[in-house]
């Protein structure tokens, strides 16, 4: 898919990293050329009328577990850092080879090569070769790799290919089988639970063996008080080291899991209301690099089940976008910080030339209308699954016209 004919977008209010500016937006060939308040359509240009809507780099979704396309157009997603936990596993050249075209033309699909082979935590896999192949990152799955040697040489590897690496933040020996935060609520509903320690304990680990391998080093998820004051100290410290979080975990607590409803049950598991307070902290200081969806469907046979027994996961794509403009509306960040969260620096970690209005950048744009009512009803949603956490929810946001490439998707 390729742009055949100049477009400029006119009476937009252009979102950019400088601060959003009333005026328009050409692109060519693909790539942005001109914005601003001075910039008109010229002859020949493809013209659409934004009247006075917001229009914003498509969003760059870092980890999700499933192409799901029509979700992420939905959300305003062109671009997704897929995870290797697939079937099989993200562990070969060929693989991710595969994957990194899979989505083409109207989608970008960057895999994350696995850490390790089969995600067992134990053997290096090819890094360089599927680096060759496509992969943006490499990632340690769902699972925290225990053994702090091969979790050494994975990050003096990743070093030396300049790939970040993207971990999950639990301890596995700690959590084990559990499925809630222990506290009050865990202890109350009877759920099998592991301290929220667990977090601090694989991330002050990862983070030493970063600073050693001078590795860059990305933890997907920071859910609890003490992993954000052990992010913001590796920054102090200069260290290269980034995090992320999910709508649910700054905009719930497991107060959300009390009627036993699978939706909430999620990796990390929800936390309790001071460490969701921390995560809103930790989001407006910037401690937060960025805001992922998260997304994982999941069918009714993981989670029609006993609490306990389902499987992790949120259908998260069609929701990325309200949560964080709700965001916004309530003063936490502002809209420049916003599509820096979702688009900015997660186009930054993957290396990708996109996620931002910036002139010689990728053309994938998103036409948004911010103030949008809508209902989240999971009975409707675009995903190949509907567990959504936000079922039944009012939200504001929606997408009005998306573009990749410059060039429309869905007519």
């Amino acid at each position: 898919m390729r742009q055949v004919q100049p477009l400029a977008i006119v009476n937009a209010q252009l979102v950019t990293p400088q601060g959003v500016v009333s005026g328009a937006l050409r692109c060519a060939d693909g790539v942005i050329l001109a914005f601003g308040s001075d910039i008109a359509a010229e002859d020949g240009d493809a013209i659409v009328d934004a009247k006075g809507k917001l229009l914003t780099p498509g969003l760059v979704d870092l980890g999700v577990f499933a192409v799901d396309k029509p979700a992420f157009h939905f959300g305003g997603i062109t671009r997704a850092a897929l995870m290797p936990d697939q079937s099989p596993a993200l562990d070969l050249p060929s693989r991710v080879g595969f994957i990194a075209k899979s989505g083409k033309p109207d989608l970008w699909v960057h895999p994350l090569a696995a850490a390790t082979r089969d995600l067992a935590g134990r053997e290096l896999a090819e890094l360089a070769l599927m680096q060759e192949a496509g992969a943006k990152g490499i990632a340690t799955g769902r699972r925290w790799i225990a053994d702090s040697g091969v979790m050494l040489r994975l990050l003096q590897y990743a070093a030396m290919l300049d790939m970040v690496v993207v971990t999950h933040a639990e301890d596995g020996n700690l959590v084990g089988e559990a499925c809630a935060t222990a506290g009050e609520i865990a202890t109350r509903l009877g759920l099998p639970a592991a301290p929220a320690e667990a977090e601090a304990l694989a991330i002050a680990r990862d983070i030493a063996l970063a600073g050693l391998a001078g590795a860059r080093l990305h933890i997907r998820q920071v859910t609890t008080a003490r992993g954000f004051a052990l992010v913001r100290e590796a920054k102090a410290r200069g260290l290269p080291v980034s995090c992320g979080i999910t709508p649910a975990h700054f905009m719930l607590s497991d107060l959300a899991t009390a009627d036993f409803r699978t939706f909430t049950r999620l990796s990390p598991p929800l936390r309790c209301e001071a460490d969701r307070q921390a995560a809103l902290a930790a989001i407006a200081d910037g401690t937060v690099d960025v805001i992922a969806s998260g997304h994982d469907p999941r069918g009714p046979e993981d989670k029609r089940l006993p609490f306990a027994d389902a499987l992790p996961g949120m259908a998260g794509a069609e929701t990325l976008l309200a949560m964080v403009l709700g965001l916004v509306r309530d003063g936490v960040i502002d809209l420049c910080r916003a599509f820096d969260l979702t688009a900015g620096k997660p186009a930054r970690l993957l290396g990708v030339p996109a996620g931002a209005l910036v002139a010689g950048l990728e053309a994938d744009l998103a036409l948004i209308d911010p103030d949008a009512p809508w209902i989240i009803d999971r009975r409707k949603m675009a995903a190949t699954a509907d567990n959504s956490p936000f079922d039944r929810q009012g939200a504001q946001g929606r997408v009005l016209g998306l573009w990749k490439g410059g060039v429309r998707l869905g007519g």
